[in-house]
């Protein structure tokens, strides 16, 4: 998804001392900007020039120290390997037996070893009836390869909805959605199979912020999700994210779209688009005690992000600072396409 940050005007109804305070507050939460220093932490840039909107990660489990990526539209049905040691591209896959790509948002490795891609991006603000995601094994050795992938249909019980992040469980292959939505977004669920025959419906299992990506930790234990400003880690059980969750220090990266974990878990990925864009690498911290414990954080259905912070026990600053630095991205957003084309 592209947002036109240093093109687009600031309204004059956003006064000046609004947009600094929430420059300062997104910039404060948003952590450190360069990769973590950390043992076991090592970023990269990825350099190949066709790869210019990387909006999603997900690292390989045949390959160390190969991240899989995607151009987020206007590309076709291409997945990149980026080898890490050193930000080049050692094979480009093109998916067949699948129709033309619209807004590929997402890509995800399950526990069967397949790659999950998630055609799931609306930019007309859910429009489409229906989306896709395309699914393939992933390949056993690293070359320029043309595979046959199998298309599943995607709709939400509750009606359409923009997407950019999809998520298979790494122990119960559920793939899950986060829907991206100027007040609430929703988690959904898939079937526990999807099918090739007719439509998957996802079901809405939980309110989140304005999400861009998410990952679930290698063992299945705990899920990540990111926004523009922020990112938070929630402690994954029955099927469901549990409490408002911990802060996790994301870089600020402007465009940032994606992350995932390392296979050993040690460590998130975060991911950006644009030209020569960075992978930062952010140490996971020990986990602490769980936000699920505490009955402020606990919601009317075991703890949902969304029933969290409802209750005041939720989100709190972190709350603010996105609400402030989105409010400012989506009123550019708007002035921008109210502008006549020239």
């Amino acid at each position: 998804m592209r947002l036109l940050f240093v093109r687009t005007a600031v309204p004059a109804a956003v006064p000046a001392a609004a947009l600094v305070a929430a420059v300062l507050l997104a910039g404060s939460a948003a952590g450190p900007a360069a990769a973590d220093d950390r043992p076991g932490a090592s970023g990269f840039t990825i350099t190949d020039p066709r790869i210019k909107e990387s909006s999603g990660l997900a690292a390989s489990r045949i390959h160390p120290g190969v991240y899989w990526t995607h151009n987020d539209s206007d590309d076709g049905p291409y997945v990149y390997a980026v080898d890490s040691a050193t930000g080049k591209t050692v094979a480009r896959v093109t998916m067949t037996g699948i129709g033309t790509p619209r807004d590929v948002e997402a890509i995800s490795l399950g526990p069967d070893g397949q790659l999950y891609v998630g055609d799931i991006g609306d930019n007309r603000d859910g429009t489409w009836d229906h989306v896709w995601i395309y699914r393939f094994p992933e390949p056993k050795e690293l070359r320029d390869a043309t595979v046959r992938a199998e298309q599943f249909t995607v709709t939400y019980e509750d009606g359409p909805r923009n997407a950019e992040a999809l998520m298979v469980h790494p122990v119960t292959g559920r793939v899950y959605i986060a829907s991206k939505n100027e007040q609430r977004g929703g988690l959904y669920e898939g079937p526990e199979r999807l099918s090739a025959d007719g439509r998957n419906v996802f079901r809405r299992v939980a309110d989140v912020p304005w999400v861009t990506d998410g990952a679930f930790s290698p063992d299945g234990g705990r899920l990540t999700l990111r926004g523009y400003f922020w990112a938070r880690t929630y402690p994954w059980k029955e099927g469901r994210p549990q409490g408002a969750g911990e802060a996790v220090s994301a870089p600020w990266q402007g465009q940032a779209e994606s992350v995932t974990y390392t296979p050993d878990g040690k460590t998130l990925m975060f991911g950006a688009e644009g030209a020569d864009s960075k992978v930062v690498a952010v140490a996971v911290e020990p986990a602490g005690p769980s936000a699920a414990t505490t009955p402020a954080a606990r919601g009317p259905q075991g703890g949902t992000p969304g029933a969290a912070a409802g209750q005041g026990g939720g989100y709190g600053k972190g709350a603010l600072v996105l609400a402030a630095a989105t409010a400012l991205v989506l009123a550019g957003r708007r002035l921008f396409r109210r502008r006549p084309r020239g």
